[in-house]
């Protein structure tokens, strides 16, 4: 049977690509994401590309009860979701002194409640059919205390933890759930933060294709949590071993620009 994927923030960077690997696979798609001009570019050229299903779903995630919508629409399509992927993130960094309290909150709701809703939403129904992979977007963050990206940090390691319970929980049912931890990425999401300048975005660049791999593979795999990149696995290795006080260090002159 031909799996349906759906996948958020599906316009740009990771989402992108992911978007693109699943096409490959022949997986129909459901995007979503806020620009509906880019939905309908998008569907119209993976749709003709690889001869699959495209549907689309313009939405904005940060709304309140913009998960129930997603789901709503999905069951008046009439699919049967088996891959959901959590993608659609922002980040507000900065000094939490500087930082916009606004933008914050809009960054809480999306990372941890929209995503927390999205998964009670559509995690019975994966259940119920036996079957089910959902990869939800965490970061290196997730693992690192991180000045001066106080906030999304902490959002991503909420992601991460969360995810890794609920995957627990589902042993045996069919249905996975996989956390997929980059870190800094060829994307326009640096730019949007205002953190191009910053050493953290000037070295061990990966490409959005190459994350997306491993993190297609991870997920259909049923993986618990995957780090990408050498350089990002011994990041992750060494905050685990190190002084905190070391990594805070290194972590606060990655994140001040140059």
């Amino acid at each position: 049977m031909t799996k349906t994927a759906l996948v958020t923030g599906s316009t740009s960077g990771i989402g992108k690509a992911l978007a693109e690997k699943m096409a490959e696979e022949k997986i129909n798609l459901i995007l979503v994401s806020r620009d509906a001009a880019k939905l309908a570019d998008q569907s119209h050229e993976l749709s003709k590309k690889h001869s699959i299903q495209v549907f689309t779903i313009a939405a904005n995630l940060e709304k309140l009860g913009a998960a129930a919508k997603v789901y709503d629409e999905t069951r008046k399509l009439g699919l049967p979701i088996q891959i959901l992927v959590n993608n659609a993130g922002f980040n507000e960094q900065g000094s939490f002194l500087n930082t916009c309290l606004q933008k914050e909150n809009e960054m809480i709701d999306l990372h941890i409640t929209h995503t927390t809703e999205m998964m009670k939403l559509f995690l019975p129904d994966m259940v119920d059919c036996g079957y089910g992979r959902i990869l939800n977007l965490g970061s290196t963050g997730s693992y690192i205390i991180c000045p001066y990206d106080s906030v999304y940090a902490a959002t991503k390691a909420y992601i991460l933890h969360v995810s890794k319970a609920i995957n627990s929980e589902l042993k045996g049912t069919g249905v996975s759930v996989t956390t997929l931890c980059p870190g800094s990425t060829k994307t326009a999401f640096a730019a949007k933060a205002g953190m191009e300048n910053m050493p953290l975005f000037k070295y061990f660049l990966m490409t959005p294709e190459a994350v997306a791999r491993v993190g297609y593979k991870a997920l259909m795999k049923g993986r618990t949590a995957v780090v990408v990149g050498a350089y990002n696995k011994l990041l992750v290795l060494s905050s685990k071993l190190l002084p905190s006080a070391l990594i805070n260090s290194v972590t606060k002159r990655m994140l001040t620009s140059a």
